[in-house]
C-alpha cells in the first residue's frame, strides 16, 4: 500500500536568487536555512517520489490559458528563473495514474502537460529543499492568482482524492506545498502585509486547525494576500488535520516566509504560539477580489508582452533598442506604450518595485508587472551587453 510519509509546507521567495538591494540578506539567509532544514525530512523518509504541490506566478501560463490545476507528466520537471535552471526527474507512470484517476474517477478536470518551464514557485524549493537529492517528482499547478481561483475546499477535495490514489500504489510519497504568506506583489498594498492575520494562521496550523484555511473563500484570501495557500490547502486535504511544527516564520517588509513541517510529527522545539483574535483582527469586506483581478480585455497585448518578454532575450533587446516597433506589434494604446517604458528603466537601478504603478494603471495583471521586471532587472545585471545597451538609451 502507498503512503503519504513527509509533508511539509514552504516559501518560495524569488529573492532567493534575485537579491535586489531593498531585501534583508540576512533574513534570506535565515529562509534558506529554514527551507534546507524542511529538506531533511527527505532523509528522514526516503520517499519514492515527490508530489510537488506548486503555483505560478503567470510566468508559466499566460492570460492565454490558464488552467485552474494542471499536472507536469513528461520526463523532466524544468524548472527556471533569474538565470538559473533545474532539471529534475519526472515519475512519469505515477504522473499518468494519477492525471487519469483524477480525471476518469475522481471527476477533477487536470490539465496536462509534457513540458511546461516552471518558475520560481517550483525552482526556489528545489534548490532549498531538494537540493542534490535524487527523487522523482511530480509537479502539480494550481491558479492561484488570476481570478476565477478554485476555493479552499476544493483544492483540499483535490488532495484528498491524490491521497486515495496513493494508498492504491506503492510508492512512499512525500508532499511539498509551495506558497508565500501575507503579500501583495505589485499592488498598492505591497508595503503594508496583513502580519497579525499571518501569525493567527500559524498558530491554527500548529493545532491542526487546517478548518481554519479551509473554510476562507477566494476573495478572503486575497484581501490578506494568501491566495498561495491555496498549495497548502490541498496538502491538507492529503494527510488530514495534522499538528504543525513552525519552523521558521520570517516578516520582511513586505512578505511573510513561512516553513513548518507537518509529516512526520516530532516534539516541538518551541511552544506552539498562541492563537490571537480571530483572523490576527483582520475585518474582511467580502466584496470581491480586491488586488489579484482578471485582467482588462483590452490590456490583452500588454499582458502577452510581459509574459512573452520574461522568456526571451531576443524580445528584451527589441523592447530596448524599438519600443515604438514593439508596440505596435502588440497593439499597445498609447498609456500601455508609456508604460512599457519601465522594461527599459528598471534596468538602470534603482528599486524594481517603482517601476510597477504604470504598468498596473495600464491594465498589467500586478504580480506579471512586478516579475517581468524582476527578471528583467536580474537579467540587466548579468549580462554586461545589455546593461550597456540600456544605459546608453
Amino acid at each position: 500500500m502507498g503512503e503519504i510519509v513527509a509533508a511539509v509546507g514552504t516559501c518560495h521567495t524569488p529573492y532567493m536568487f534575485t537579491r535586489p538591494p531593498d531585501e534583508n540578506p540576512q533574513q534570506l539567509d535565515t529562509a534558506g536555512a529554514a527551507m534546507q532544514e524542511l529538506g531533511h525530512v527527505l532523509d528522514e523518509t526516503k520517499p519514492d517520489v515527490i508530489v510537488f504541490l506548486g503555483s505560478d506566478h503567470v510566468e508559466t501560463f499566460s492570460v492565454t490559458c490558464i488552467p485552474t490545476f494542471a499536472i507536469i507528466a513528461g520526463s523532466r520537471a524544468i524548472a527556471k528563473f533569474a538565470g538559473r535552471e533545474y532539471s529534475l526527474p519526472v515519475h512519469r507512470e505515477m504522473a499518468e495514474d494519477l492525471l487519469s484517476k483524477l480525471v476518469v474517477e475522481h471527476n477533477f478536470d487536470i490539465a496536462y502537460s509534457e513540458d511546461a518551464e516552471l518558475g520560481h514557485a517550483f525552482a526556489v524549493p528545489f534548490e532549498y529543499v531538494v537540493g542534490k537529492r535524487d527523487i522523482p517528482v511530480i509537479p502539480f499547478f494550481t491558479n492561484v492568482y488570476v481570478p476565477p481561483l478554485p476555493t479552499p475546499k476544493r483544492c483540499a477535495a483535490l488532495g484528498k482524492a491524490i491521497a486515495e490514489i496513493v494508498k492504491g500504489r506503492t510508492e512512499r510519497v512525500a508532499l511539498i506545498a509551495s506558497g508565500g504568506m501575507s503579500h501583495f506583489p505589485g499592488t498598492r498594498k505591497y508595503l503594508t502585509p496583513e502580519f497579525d492575520f499571518d501569525r493567527w494562521m500559524v498558530a491554527q496550523f500548529e493545532a491542526g486547525n487546517t478548518s481554519a484555511l479551509l473554510n476562507m473563500t477566494g476573495t478572503q484570501l486575497d484581501e490578506v494576500g494568501n491566495t498561495e495557500m491555496l498549495t497548502w490547502a490541498m496538502m491538507f486535504g492529503a494527510i488530514g488535520p495534522q499538528e504543525g511544527e513552525l519552523v521558521e516564520y520570517i516578516p520582511t517588509w513586505h512578505h511573510g516566509l513561512c516553513m513548518m513541517r507537518f509529516l512526520p510529527q516530532r516534539a516541538r522545539k518551541a511552544a506552539p504560539a498562541q492563537a490571537a483574535q480571530e483572523y490576527g483582527g483582520f475585518k474582511f469586506r467580502n466584496e470581491g477580489f480586491q488586488f489579484y483581478k482578471h485582467p482588462p480585455a483590452e490590456a490583452y497585448g500588454l499582458n502577452r508582452l510581459l509574459f512573452e518578454v520574461r522568456h526571451s532575450a531576443h524580445l528584451r533587446e527589441r523592447v530596448i533598442k524599438n519600443l515604438d516597433a514593439v508596440a505596435k506589434e502588440y497593439e499597445l494604446n498609447p498609456l500601455q506604450r508609456k508604460a512599457a517604458e519601465e522594461l527599459i528603466n528598471v534596468g538602470k537601478g534603482g528599486l524594481v518595485s517603482e517601476h510597477v504603478t504604470p504598468l498596473v494603471e495600464a491594465g498589467a495583471h500586478p504580480l506579471q508587472a512586478l516579475m517581468s521586471l524582476h527578471v528583467i532587472f536580474s537579467m540587466a545585471h548579468r549580462t554586461p551587453n545589455v546593461q550597456a545597451a540600456q544605459t546608453s538609451h
